[in-house]
């Protein structure tokens, strides 16, 4: 008995140390968003969010680098982020299976051109890629995602990608002969294609842009708040490094709805760990 509240005490003191942190840590909400930059480029980013919010909130909100792709998809999944920024993908898949609430959008879609050379007569469309070589970011990269969705129903045909570390690498890796085809954002691919040296065999539908989801432990009421400041045009000024970042084009971000997230998170069902 006395080796039993031995422990027992000293438990009740480990945890009348921590209790306070313990406390704080659940009084504030965790913000994150895919690693793609280093921790001191991403910071500069999102901080400013993190301040904005903290004030309108009243509340922490603190800003976490995940560190790396790998580290950022098993604590999304893990449900370690209270609000996110990131792709249709991630938002729906988070909608489906955590409890998150889609917030505000970015103004506009997201689509994706898939394009070959224009003098390159094998190809005619993207049925024709099957078993050939894709030049596209490594997934779960949403450009890549759904060239591989083409072929959910024949998955035995799926193309090969070849990793790129950006869509202007693999338009030169295309150019190069390095894969047979590449895949981009449209817009991009205006930009970068203005001699015509390639052909557009294949334009996805328009996706929801990337936005922000929140977690079950954000109430509704903070809920509406964030909705609110973010759709704030005074959120321009206060969110700057985010908006010249993202919303090049200077609209006010959008509010998002369930609609249209739904059936987004099959697109993950070939990346590790979404099933």
């Amino acid at each position: 008995m006395k080796i039993i509240w031995i422990y027992a005490s000293l438990l009740y003191s480990i945890f009348a140390l921590l209790g306070p942190s313990i406390a704080h840590a659940s009084e504030q909400y965790v913000f994150s968003a895919p690693p793609r930059g280093n921790a001191l480029e991403e910071s500069q980013t999102y901080e400013p969010i993190a301040r904005y919010l903290t004030r309108v909130l009243g509340k922490p909100v603190a800003y976490k680098h995940p560190g790396d792709w790998l580290s950022y998809q098993t604590d999304m999944r893990a449900g370690a982020y209270d609000l996110v920024f990131d792709g249709p993908h991630f938002a729906a898949w988070r909608i489906k299976r955590i409890e998150h609430q889609p917030l505000v959008v970015l103004p506009g879609k997201l689509s994706f051109s898939v394009f070959t050379k224009s003098n390159e007569k094998r190809i005619k469309n993207i049925n024709d890629l099957g078993g050939r070589t894709v030049c596209g970011m490594a997934p779960p990269n949403l450009a890549t995602l759904s060239v591989y969705d083409a072929f959910r129903e024949t998955p035995l045909r799926q193309p090969l990608i070849i990793t790129v570390n950006s869509f202007q690498n693999g338009y030169q890796s295309v150019a190069q002969g390095k894969c047979a085809a590449g895949v981009m954002r449209d817009k991009l691919f205006g930009k970068l294609d203005k001699d015509k040296h390639m052909r557009v065999i294949h334009t996805t539908k328009g996706f929801a842009n990337q936005g922000f989801t929140a977690g079950p432990r954000i109430t509704p009421q903070d809920r509406v708040r964030i909705i609110e400041a973010l759709l704030d045009p005074a959120s321009f000024k206060e969110t700057s490094p985010f908006q010249k970042r993202f919303n090049k084009g200077g609209k006010l971000l959008q509010r998002a709805s369930l609609e249209e997230y739904e059936g987004l998170e099959h697109l993950l069902d070939s990346s590790w760990g979404f099933r």
